[in-house]
């Protein structure tokens, strides 16, 4: 098997970390058909643990009806925050000595959320293993498994919710006139 060549290695990882801070940005920003984009054409496996284990178009479905979901004063119900860190990439090799085609990965998940209308924080951890592989010239992701890690969840009831170009929620109140303040 030939050894495949540094610079090709290193563009591979490059390219399939940027795959996957697509995908966490694409979820952050409540995108499904970006979301979608990151995942092979067909097939495909996804396991989010409590969301299920299926292919990334069902997914879909079900990150439509959570990430847009809209709370009683018409602003998103729930906001998200994914930070992927710790990568560990696995390039494999190609017995071909061509470009890589196919690797695995690692990260660790900080995740928060906030559910605007049960007034709730959750902040958790959780491990991604991913396979990724390169359909039509690109890195995408063939398998996708989350095991979720620890958790906490928090009112806030004293806390101040804002976002951009909606409004701001103060502790149980259900709507705010400072619609489009972000601060």
């Amino acid at each position: 098997m030939a050894r495949m060549q540094f610079e090709q290695e290193s563009r591979a990882r490059q390219a399939i970390e940027q795959l996957k801070y697509r995908y966490w940005r694409a979820c952050d920003a409540k995108d499904p058909e970006g979301f979608r984009a990151c995942f092979v054409a067909e097939g495909g496996l996804l396991d989010f643990g409590p969301l299920g284990r299926t292919d990334p178009d069902t997914m879909v479905g079900i990150f439509r009806q959570i990430a847009l979901a809209t709370a009683s004063d018409g602003g998103p119900r729930i906001l998200d925050m994914h930070h992927g860190l710790m990568p560990s990439i696995a390039v494999e090799d190609p017995a071909d000595g061509g470009a890589p085609r196919r690797a695995t990965g690692t990260w660790t998940l900080q995740f928060r959320q906030v559910d605007r209308e049960n007034g709730t924080e959750t902040l958790s951890t959780g491990e991604y293993s991913d396979v990724y592989v390169v359909e039509s010239g690109r890195w995408v992701m063939a398998e996708c498994l989350f095991s979720p890690g620890w958790s906490i969840t928090r009112s806030l009831d004293s806390a101040t919710v804002t976002f951009p170009e909606v409004h701001t929620v103060r502790g149980d109140e259900t709507a705010a006139a400072t619609a489009g303040v972000d601060s």
